[in-house]
């Protein structure tokens, strides 16, 4: 009977608001865990539960296998990587680097290519789900990188995360984190939208915050609609062609409700009025009124 092979040593460099919660999840893992940080006040408490200290990051590579990283931004992701005290100065042959931080998509790709010529593995493996989800353990990680890669980092990551997503080769996590901010940021334009047509209507803000938790909760928000395999226009035969028409047709009839009592209020509804042009196309659908006329503009 063949034995499970040991655990790695774990290395974490960065104990900020995300990379703290991650790494504490990590203080009982088996093959032990040795942390960084520039701010001797952030490895107090590691310390006090028996973690090691590394007092840089060449020192950590010297005693992980598996390096997380995260830190600000591109310019402290490479200097971590290849700087005088950076990791790729005694990082192992067989070593992986996860950086969590998000950065371009272009400096993953380079920077991979600088670990590749030392015999290690680079993957960009960017979070979803803020310190909330880093202190339950449950955040989002999209990882791109090779297969044996994704291997080595599955058993740490199921440590702070509880989905794991294989997006691709090298930079694919970090196009797929920008996807979800587009889609995340957006919305939050359009919840402050939202806001001003319910305040301007009269209503309570905090209370129609209330129930767009609740009901996102329960629908999924906007993700609900993201599981086909394109964005292609849909076919006569498609299997999802009755429920785009019936989401389609329920979301132009009611943005342009939405529409008509910001005209009545005097509030400019600029997302509102994108989203009525665009959500059929969106959708992968014709928009009934352009098709069956040909006008430009049916609002």
């Amino acid at each position: 009977m063949v034995s499970a092979a040991p655990a790695p040593r774990v290395g974490y460099i960065g104990l900020g608001n995300m990379g703290a919660p991650m790494a504490r999840r990590l203080v009982d893992w088996s093959g032990g865990l040795v942390v960084c940080d520039a701010r001797p006040s952030a490895t107090e408490k590691f310390a006090a539960a028996g973690v090691a200290v590394a007092a840089s990051a060449a020192e950590v590579a010297a005693r992980a296998t598996v390096i997380s990283v995260t830190v600000l931004d591109d310019a402290q992701v490479r200097e971590v990587l290849t700087g005088d005290q950076g990791i790729l100065r005694t990082a192992r042959p067989g070593t992986v680097v996860a950086v969590h931080s998000t950065i371009a998509d272009s400096t993953a790709v380079e920077l991979a290519q600088l670990c590749r010529a030392r015999d290690v593995d680079l993957v960009d493996a960017p979070v979803s789900g803020g310190a909330p989800g880093a202190k339950q353990g449950r955040l989002a990680v999209m990882v791109g990188g090779s297969e044996s890669a994704f291997a080595a980092v599955q058993g740490p990551f199921g440590c702070w995360a509880d989905l794991v997503v294989h997006a691709g080769p090298v930079g694919a996590g970090t196009r797929m984190k920008l996807a979800r901010n587009l889609l995340h940021f957006v919305s939050f334009t359009a919840a402050a939208e939202a806001a001003r047509l319910a305040e301007h209507a009269g209503l309570d803000v905090r209370r129609l915050g209330e129930v767009v938790r609740h009901s996102d909760a329960v629908t999924g928000g906007a993700g609900a609609i993201m599981w086909r395999e394109t964005t292609a226009a849909l076919t006569g035969d498609d299997p999802w062609l009755p429920i785009m028409s019936h989401v389609r047709d329920l979301g132009e009839k009611d943005l342009r409700l939405a529409l008509d009592l910001g005209d009545r209020l005097g509030t400019e509804l600029p997302l509102a009025r994108q989203g009525l042009e665009h959500l059929a196309a969106g959708l992968g659908l014709p928009h009934p009124t352009r098709q069956s006329t040909g006008a430009d503009d049916d609002r």
